[in-house]
């Protein structure tokens, strides 16, 4: 059997960065990918104001309790203005600091009468001023190309005032589903038929990581028929996913599918529990890759072992998610002669990740996936028990 790690490595390595890009405004940007990095072309705060409402003021001129002259009002907004010697200016935050002032004293420290303000308590000199560039200074980098652009990232672009930016386009992915046993979701079930979770769970799954799901089709185990249904999805799509047939039983059809259409499809058998037989093949020039036909497997599958190659598809860095570290919680003893990949909660107890497995690791319990945060990664051939560390692949992070 190959290695996670190698399989991993190969399906990266099969994956082919994006060249076009496209440009679009923040606001149509969300989850898009950055195609180039971006520098700072303005300071950001862009001058000098105030962090919170007060006055503004010189702080060679306070003394606890002493009065200073009201000078003017300084709102967000409005142009910068001189303060005289031994005055202070109401400001907002916001406003900018007037010119010779250097401190702001929060209005809780203040008492305001008529013309004056009355220092009650003097803080440090420059307290609650944002400096100019604090935050982002002109020609530094603000993003780097491969970030997958959030609200967080498309303010920054925004307060840069830039009304487009390059973007990767987005990874045009189709699904195919296969098995005499699958029914769509809608119809009645004859007996020994299923329906077909596959699908839905594919289709949103590679939604979520910001693809573009084209189609998501179900192919019976006729050769005929898959051959079809892969040919056309691999013409519209820069990517098939397809659930089930790539195993080598009589009805695994899709290895025979695709090497009648001109292609070639190296199947593994991959050291990891869930999850062994898994493919990788072209038809025309378009990736297939083949996950097993459980869906349990095929969650983990695709979130542990394929995501990264989905990644570099789409032009994002890094292309593996972090890996984080966290102790079991667990009665027993853990882990098998294959890569274990446990299901498990994280939970935060004494200032620590703990994981607790779910009761139930067989890969035909499905509502497992649906409890589970993320899988707890044990090495081939090695036991870990409770309190000890294990790798933890969150799904929030893998399948994001």
């Amino acid at each position: 059997m190959l290695d996670f790690d190698a399989a991993q490595a190969a399906l990266l390595a099969a994956a082919t960065p994006p060249k076009r890009t496209e440009l679009l405004p923040p606001y149509a940007a969300l989850h898009r990918v950055l195609a180039a990095h971006v520098t700072a072309t303005i300071d950001l705060p862009p001058a000098d104001n105030s962090a919170m409402d007060g006055y503004a003021v010189r702080h060679a001129d306070l003394t606890e309790g002493g009065t200073l002259t009201l000078a003017h009002h300084a709102y967000a907004g409005d142009a910068g203005r001189a303060l005289p010697p031994r005055a202070a200016a109401r400001i907002f935050t916001g406003g900018l600091l007037p010119e010779g002032a250097d401190t702001v004293v929060i209005q809780e420290d203040c008492v305001a009468d008529n013309n004056e303000v009355r220092i009650q308590r003097v803080p440090a000199l420059g307290a609650n001023v944002r400096r100019r560039g604090e935050d982002v200074a002109s020609g530094g980098p603000l993003l780097r190309a491969g970030t997958r652009l959030g609200p967080a990232e498309l303010a920054l672009l925004a307060a840069q005032g830039l009304n487009a930016v390059p973007v990767w386009p987005r990874v045009k992915v189709a699904v195919m589903t296969t098995g005499n046993e699958l029914r769509q979701v809608g119809t009645p079930l004859s007996p020994g038929a299923i329906y077909d979770s596959n699908g839905p769970m594919l289709a949103s799954a590679l939604s979520q990581m910001g693809c573009d799901v084209v189609e998501v089709a179900h192919a019976p185990d006729e050769l005929q028929v898959v051959m079809s249904t892969l040919g056309r999805l691999a013409g519209q799509a820069d990517l098939v996913v397809s659930a089930g047939g790539v195993s080598v039983g009589d009805r695994d059809l899709v290895r025979p599918a695709l090497e009648a259409l001109g292609g070639k499809l190296d199947l593994w058998k991959v050291r990891m529990k869930p999850g062994k037989p898994v493919a990788l093949g072209h038809v025309s020039g378009t990736p297939v890759v083949g996950l097993p036909g459980n869906p349990v497997s095929a969650y983990v599958v695709l979130a542990v072992l394929a995501s990264p190659m989905i990644r570099r598809m789409q032009g994002r860095e890094p292309t593996a998610p972090a890996i984080w570290s966290a102790r079991l919680d667990t009665s027993q003893s853990l882990g098998g002669s294959r890569e274990d990949f446990i299901r498990v909660q994280a939970q935060v107890r004494d200032h620590e990740w703990w994981l607790k497995p779910h009761a139930q690791q067989s890969s035909g319990v499905l509502s497992s996936v649906a409890w589970a945060t993320g899988v707890a990664r044990i090495p081939a051939g090695e036991k870990r028990g409770h309190g000890d560390r294990v790798a933890y692949y969150p799904f929030g992070l893998w399948l994001h």
